[in-house]
């Protein structure tokens, strides 16, 4: 690991990411049960998602789950893939997975999503970046 962030602060920020994580995760799965909160997803046309969006819900959370995965390995709290070039890679990848989500969020014709979920990838991208350059 670089020493551009500490180990202590990447351990930190990986577990902060985490929850924003199961945060999300909780949100995708109220979405898939039929919580009426859809202008905040998906471009914000359903309020109640339809069998196709709530698919790509549960898609959504076990990316999560890989995420989450991905920055705590990154982080070095746990060692799930074996090949560390491989992370080192994914966690870039992943930031800008998340950086791509800023714009995609930010054009969002629903206002709920744009102001909601652009700032949180925008904040998932700087702690994954951080905890890249721990």
């Amino acid at each position: 690991m670089s020493n551009l962030v500490s180990a202590d602060a990447a351990a930190i920020i990986a577990v902060a990411f985490c929850m924003l994580m199961g945060a999300l995760a909780v949100f995708q799965a109220a979405l898939i049960a039929g919580v009426p909160i859809g202008q905040f997803a998906w471009g914000g046309r359903d309020r109640i998602l339809p069998t196709r969006k709530r698919i790509g819900s549960a898609t959504s959370i076990a990316l999560y789950a890989a995420f989450a995965l991905l920055v705590l390995q990154r982080a070095d709290l746990i060692t799930v893939i074996p090949w560390p070039d491989f992370t080192n890679i994914a966690i870039w990848v992943l930031a800008a997975y998340f950086v791509l989500g800023i714009i995609i969020n930010g054009i969002s014709r629903s206002l709920p999503e744009r102001w909601t979920m652009a700032p949180l990838c925008a904040l998932l991208a700087a702690l994954t970046v951080l905890v890249a350059l721990g």
